[in-house]
């Protein structure tokens, strides 16, 4: 990541006004485009999306919801939540 002086990008007014928040640190300022959903950028929210149909598929075959908790490392309270 480049680092740019924000005295050489920000007008004075706004600098001043940052200032009053953050003198002398590093400031991140995100980018402007739209912010993705949690897990979009990990994959996380794909793993567990597809995690989870797993769960409800193996449940609905027959397993019990202790069975499906020491197979995924999960409590029977997860699992609960995620058959509901």
């Amino acid at each position: 990541m480049k680092y740019k002086n924000a005295q050489d990008v920000l007008p004075d007014k706004l600098l001043k006004e940052l200032q009053k928040y953050v003198s002398g640190e590093t400031l991140y300022v995100p980018n402007a485009d739209e912010k993705k959903p949690w897990g979009e950028s990990s994959g996380a929210r794909s793993y567990y999306r597809q995690r989870n149909a797993e769960i409800r598929q193996k449940h609905k075959a027959g397993r019990t919801i202790d069975q499906l908790a020491e197979e995924y490392s999960l409590s029977a309270d997860s699992i609960r939540k995620i058959l509901n």
